[in-house]
């Protein structure tokens, strides 16, 4: 009887875990989504009326900056409520 109260309290207690990976995995992939968009803005920001580096500079990072430019294309197109998504993420009601 008590191994198995042991067992259960170990299946139970590796939920919780996988519960906290998944959860973090979440917050991780959604600040990694943000950081990508504030660095393409940073890069590209004359086109919103945000000072922007220099050129050079600029032009010399462009070639790395596909998968953030694709990434201002999909928000820019979405545009959901970051607010709205921060709550939901953190499961504020």
């Amino acid at each position: 009887m008590p191994g198995r109260i042991l067992e259960n309290l170990q299946d139970f207690l590796k939920g919780v875990e996988q519960s906290f990976r998944e959860q973090s995995t979440g917050y991780l992939e959604f600040e990694l989504r943000e950081l990508e968009n504030v660095f393409a803005l940073l890069l590209m920001g004359s086109f919103v009326g945000l000072p922007s580096p220099p050129t050079t500079l600029t032009l010399r990072l462009l070639p790395h900056m596909a998968r953030e430019l694709y990434v201002m294309q999909r928000r820019a197109e979405n545009m959901d409520d970051i607010l709205g998504e921060l709550a939901g993420l953190f499961d504020i009601t």
